[in-house]
């Protein structure tokens, strides 16, 4: 759930708990259930919202077990919804404010980059050669379009950027053109041939590694002349097919 529904979420609830309050306080208060009658919605309406708000200026009571009941219903509910609300889009502020500053860093971070391997995706094979580069303290970068995948990189000490990878306005902040290597590795091999595109206009020199799961895209890519193109089905293939032909071999010798 984004921000702005769940904004609506919390006015929609506010509201139904003020609704309770006051059509609830309003009959209640007219059957001589508080000390007082409440004979306006005004009376209930302000009612509810110190009993809501806990002020509890104490003009008006509760006197019976349902008059009670009730206010204990309105309390729980009332304070359950606004705790819930102050604390999730304060969290949400707090969060939007963090990744600013974040971001204000990156920028910084960004300028300096220079001969620089980039990784674009978070698929298998980048996210075991992650951990080869930062072990071997090489001067690398992650590209992910996935926010917990870019958070938990960054708990971790790894140098991700949250950006969408498919916009040329986004990848050229990157200096991709004066990067080394860039490694591609999506799972989605149609998307992955789309960043090869948008890639190579930034970038003409930058040799390109390209991961692909699937022989079409891999012929696709073929035609955009990648420097690597690396596809572990077929690469595992071959190794079975020269395998199994190394053992008929000896199991023919072992017949003669």
């Amino acid at each position: 759930m984004n921000l702005d529904r769940r904004i609506i979420f919390y006015i929609i609830a506010i509201a139904a708990v003020i609704l309770y309050g006051t059509i609830g306080s309003y009959i209640l208060g007219q059957s001589g259930n508080f000390n007082v009658r409440i004979t306006s919605w005004v009376d209930a309406v302000y009612f509810t919202v110190v009993t809501i708000s806990t002020v509890g200026y104490g003009d008006i009571t509760p006197v019976t077990e349902l008059g009670k009941v009730f206010v204990i219903v309105l309390i729980i509910s009332g304070l359950s919804i606004f705790l819930s609300a102050i604390t999730v889009l304060s969290g949400e502020f707090l969060s939007a404010r963090v990744e600013k500053i974040y971001s204000g860093l990156n920028n910084v971070n960004r300028k300096k980059m220079n001969r620089h391997i980039v990784l674009i995706g978070y698929d298998s094979a980048n996210e075991i050669l992650s951990h080869k580069l930062k072990a071997q303290h090489r001067n690398f970068i992650i590209i992910t379009a996935d926010k917990p995948t870019a958070d938990m990189l960054r708990k971790k000490g790894y140098p991700a950027f949250l950006e969408d990878y498919t916009s040329k306005s986004d990848l050229e902040k990157f200096n991709l053109d004066k990067a080394t290597d860039i490694v591609i590795d999506l799972r989605d091999s149609t998307k992955a041939v789309y960043v090869v595109l948008v890639v190579k206009k930034l970038s003409n020199k930058t040799k390109i590694t390209v991961i692909t799961h699937e022989s079409e895209a891999e012929a696709h890519l073929n035609d955009l002349e990648i420097d690597n193109i690396i596809n572990p089905v077929t690469i595992a293939a071959d190794i079975l097919e020269k395998t199994l032909d190394r053992d008929q071999d000896s199991a023919n010798g072992e017949t003669e």
